[in-house]
């Protein structure tokens, strides 16, 4: 392992440090790459914008409308089952396979309180992942600054996760869930992180990838007991959707309208899109905000931690599901990782900075060889 240079805002060297020339070389055109990929954003279909007023026609609000009606139906003693597939007729969505129907988890909860108390209840979960992180984040990096840079880009990722009218959206909830889950993990202090990610998997069933991504993570860390703890959460979420799928059976008929599949087959530069319209990047020109996914994918990739690369996997997990399966119309599967994304950008002056400096020791070793 060569000796990598100082770090210039962490604390440690970046996972990239020391790396020898030409693995440092192969890295940079690895880079590269990425970065001409994220412009494949500009042959990929545009998402409904995911945060934000400006240019939002009525009909993208109209997800949150059938979930507030179910919210409401169900405050006022409706059955979820049968009020949720009534409203979903209404406004002829899809009622098969039983997926189409959201899992009862959020509306339940949110009839089952005051309106003010589940506003506070958000702020109060995004407060608390601002928080995790700032702890998490606390021994990273060697001066304040950057931290607090951090913590701006995590700002940035939750535009769309404090905005009040997106209360009753699933994926509103489970990501700020996911982050949470993600900002409590710790090795050997896994249990809260498994709540907080069973507790995402139970409102959305899309978040069960997580559950799975963390459980392969932590086999190949070889940490077999936690690795257990979150194959539980997705067999307690697998009886959960099984249940589910029974009680949706009692109320839906064959001639019920069936959903058109999920094989989009949308590439790379969709979920490079969707990554722009889920956080604050969709103030930036495209041209800008593309590159800037994917270098907050390689900051994530530069940081020298389990965390990090857990983080990364979990990222380019969605990205996969988003690139083969989302359709234009389930941009807001992004919304699962949207929160954490940007805090990416952090790590990246330091990765980018230790492979130029590895990459530029092939042509001092050339040096000194042609010298000799």
């Amino acid at each position: 392992m060569r000796r990598g240079p100082a770090p210039l805002w962490l604390v440690q060297p970046s996972r990239f440090a020391g790396l020898s020339p030409r693995n440092a070389a192969a890295a940079l055109a690895a880079l590269a790459l990425l970065l001409l990929a994220t412009l494949l954003v500009f042959a990929a279909p545009t998402p409904p914008a995911a945060s934000g007023d400006a240019g939002r026609r009525d009909d993208d609000l109209a997800d949150v409308v059938l979930y507030e009606t179910i919210v409401a139906n169900v405050r006022h003693g409706a059955g979820y089952y049968d009020t949720a597939t009534e409203a979903m007729r209404a406004g002829n969505y899809p009622l098969r396979p039983f997926v189409t129907v959201r899992l009862p988890t959020l509306a339940i909860v949110q009839a089952s309180v005051p309106h003010a108390i589940v506003v506070l209840l958000l702020y109060l979960l995004a407060a608390a992942v601002m928080l995790a992180w700032w702890q998490r984040l606390a021994p990273v990096f060697a001066r304040p600054p950057p931290r607090v840079i951090a913590m701006v880009l995590l700002a940035g990722g939750l535009m769309a996760f404090v905005q009040r009218e997106l209360l009753a959206f699933h994926e509103i909830w489970a990501g700020l869930l996911i982050a949470l889950s993600l900002g409590v993990h710790r090795r050997g202090q896994w249990l809260p992180a498994v709540a907080f990610g069973l507790s995402a998997a139970v409102i959305r069933e899309t978040a069960g990838l997580y559950l799975l991504l963390m459980t392969v993570g932590a086999l190949v860390e070889g940490e077999r007991r936690e690795a257990a703890a979150w194959a539980v959460a997705a067999a307690i979420l697998t009886l959960a959707l099984a249940a589910h799928a029974h009680a949706v059976a009692q109320v839906v008929g064959p001639l019920d309208p069936a959903s058109p599949g999920w094989s989009g087959h949308l590439g790379f530069g969709f979920f490079v899109r969707t990554m722009t319209v889920s956080t604050a990047l969709m103030i930036a020109p495209l041209w800008l905000a593309a590159p800037l996914v994917g270098l907050a994918l390689f900051g994530w990739a530069a940081w020298r931690d389990r965390t990090g690369l857990r983080v990364l996997a979990v990222l380019l997990g969605y990205a996969v599901v988003l690139s083969v399966f989302g359709r234009v119309d389930t941009f807001y599967w992004g919304l699962l990782i949207a929160p954490l994304l940007l805090v990416g950008l952090v790590f990246a002056p330091d990765g980018l900075r230790d492979l130029i400096e590895a990459a530029g020791d092939r042509r001092r070793i050339t040096v000194k060889r042609v010298v000799r």
